[in-house]
Parts: C-alpha cells; structure tokens; sequence
C-alpha cells in the first residue's frame, strides 16, 4: 500500500480521517458511492471540502492511486468529484486510480477552487 508522504492525516481540529496508518488486515475496505444529502451536517461538509482540497493541492488534475487514503471519506466524493481513473476499477485494491473530476469538483467546492 502507497502511503501519500504529505498528505494532511486528518481535518484539523477535528477528528475527520482522511488517511488510513496501515492496510487492513482482514481485506480491503471498498470504495462504494454514498449519497450526500442537503441535511448534512456542517462539519460533514466542511470535511469533504478539506478533503477535495487536499486532494487538490496533493495531486492537481492527475490520476493518483488510492494507497492509503480513508476508504469512507473517498466514498463520500466517488462516482461524483472522484471518479475512477482506470478501466476495469477494483474498488477494494490500494493500487486503485482515481482522478479529480474538476467540472463537478469545482461546481461542488467553490471555494476550494477560488471561484
């Protein structure tokens, strides 16, 4: 598993994981789309900001592997503002690839982007 040296382990001051410290042992967590819904709580939506935004800052517009980024914090984003970057995808494999999605990211985020 691809550890992401750099990366923020979590949003701070709060204790919303964006890392994971070591693979699971008993297999791996897949990545699966969950609904967000307008009654989210702020917290919530402010840690899928942090996250889009430390993904933007670490990897930019280019597929990156999924290593050990937060299989739950991922799920939150995917098939949405994190699409897969490879044909067949294997949700449940670290050497996954994902990609930014920047049209959705952007309209999604705003103020991640500067817009």
């Amino acid at each position: 598993m691809i550890k992401h040296r750099g990366f923020p382990g979590r949003l701070p001051g709060t204790d919303f994981q964006f890392v994971i410290r070591r693979a699971n042992p008993r297999g791996v967590t897949p990545i699966i789309r969950r609904e967000r819904h307008g009654d989210r709580r702020p917290a919530d939506k402010r840690a899928d900001a942090g996250f889009v935004a430390a993904l933007w800052n670490n990897f930019g517009d280019q597929p990156f592997v999924r290593g050990n980024l937060d299989a739950g914090r991922l799920s939150w984003l995917f098939g949405r503002e994190v699409i897969a970057a490879e044909d067949p995808f294997d949700p449940e494999s670290y050497d996954a690839m994902l990609q930014i999605n920047l049209k959705l990211a952007r309209a999604s985020f705003p103020e991640v982007f500067g817009e």
